[in-house]
């Protein structure tokens, strides 16, 4: 059998029990500790997995038992102090759970410090190794719906950064990685509605445009109105030769082109394998060979910097906000409320005498004309 690496597990909640159950059920590996700052937390875990350690604090556990990974699944904003800490351990390996940390600058951090070790990472994105997701990524690549011009997203139920995560990582996937001119968001934070330890958006739209003009609409909140029978989630790709719908989670997606005029279903039986044990094993291969792969973290990370766009773009009134983030100023309030009769006074331009649009990219004309 190939060699089994011990590890440990930091944050006992959502992420970190999937990361429990793939370690627990892969050959590759061997649970050993887990520390979470709730004692029932703890406690489950002892009944789930009786012989594994548990520990009230990442520090205690990482000075009585240090492993050959860890598995950084506390909440985004302990992410960077968790890694640091990690990291000053012989590891040979480390999972990020997503989003990376609660910011990009951070996440960005966190990707630097790995990669300065030298150290093997998995970033647990599900949909880039679910069957049916990587079976649409490879039609669209391959050209099977023409070129790709919309990605339309529609989740109930979630947010931005708890679940558009997911969504914009796939986004940057199909569109391989092209770089995103501008990101516009408006978000209805009326409700003080907190998720996962975030606050987060009641009702959102989320824009985002690649430099060829490659659009992605993302509609997130707690109720959202479907524009078909689902369960929570919806993704609309289209392009110039068809169309592709599936469903986020659910194995199965609908494909509509010049092979399928009449349009096809192709539905999936879920494997026993819970996803994040492909990220692990994919982990310890990258162990095996000493040789890491940031493909999927750079990729991850990119979506963090979509995601903090969008509430930048909220946070300052729904401007337009250029990538990349940290050469990005907010502009200054303005007093101008689309809509309203214009009085003749207080300046402005006429939108009828407009100058000729910049031909060096798609960016909106302000944008363009600030960066010159």
């Amino acid at each position: 059998m190939s060699h089994q690496y011990t590890a440990a597990v930091i944050g006992a909640g959502v992420g970190g029990r999937v990361s429990m159950a793939a370690l627990s059920d892969s050959p590759r590996f061997d649970l050993v500790a887990v520390a979470d700052i709730k004692a029932e937390a703890r406690t489950a875990v002892q009944e789930m997995y009786p012989g594994v350690r548990t520990f009230p604090d990442y520090a205690e556990l990482f000075a009585a038992c240090p492993t050959d990974i860890v598995c950084v699944s506390t909440w985004p904003p302990s992410h960077l102090e968790v890694t640091r800490a990690a990291l000053q351990l012989p590891l040979q390996g480390i999972l990020v759970e997503k989003p990376l940390a609660d910011t990009f600058a951070a996440g960005r951090q966190i990707l630097e410090r790995i990669r300065a070790r030298n150290l093997p990472m998995a970033v647990p994105h599900g949909l880039l190794v679910a069957d049916h997701s990587t079976q649409v990524l490879k039609r669209v690549h391959a050209g099977e719906i023409g070129q790709l011009k919309l990605v339309e997203i529609q989740c109930g139920g979630w947010d931005i950064i708890n679940a558009g995560i997911h969504w914009l990582n796939f986004f940057v996937e199909l569109t391989r990685r092209e770089p995103i001119e501008y990101v516009l968001a408006a978000c209805d934070a009326s409700t003080r509605t907190y998720r996962d330890s975030m606050q987060v958006e009641t009702l959102a739209v989320t824009y985002a445009q690649t430099t060829s003009g490659t659009r992605v609409v993302m509609n997130t909140g707690d109720y959202v109105t479907f524009s078909e029978p689902v369960e929570n989630t919806l993704f609309r790709l289209v392009g110039t030769l068809g169309t592709i719908d599936f469903y986020g989670w659910e194995p199965r997606y609908r494909i509509l082109n010049a092979e399928f005029p009449q349009g096809r279903l192709f539905e999936f039986v879920p494997g026993p394998t819970v996803l994040h044990q492909y990220h692990l094993e994919n982990l310890a291969a990258q162990m095996d060979r000493a040789q890491p792969d940031y493909a999927i973290a750079e990729g991850s990370l990119a979506a963090l910097e979509l995601c903090e766009a969008a509430y930048v773009s909220c946070r300052n009134g729904g401007v337009p906000v250029s990538l990349p983030l940290d050469a990005y100023t907010s502009p200054p309030p303005v007093d101008w409320q689309p809509g309203l009769p214009y009085t003749g006074q207080g300046g402005g331009r006429n939108g009828r005498r407009l100058p000729p649009r910049p031909q060096q990219n798609n960016r909106p004309l302000h944008l363009a004309q600030t960066e010159e």
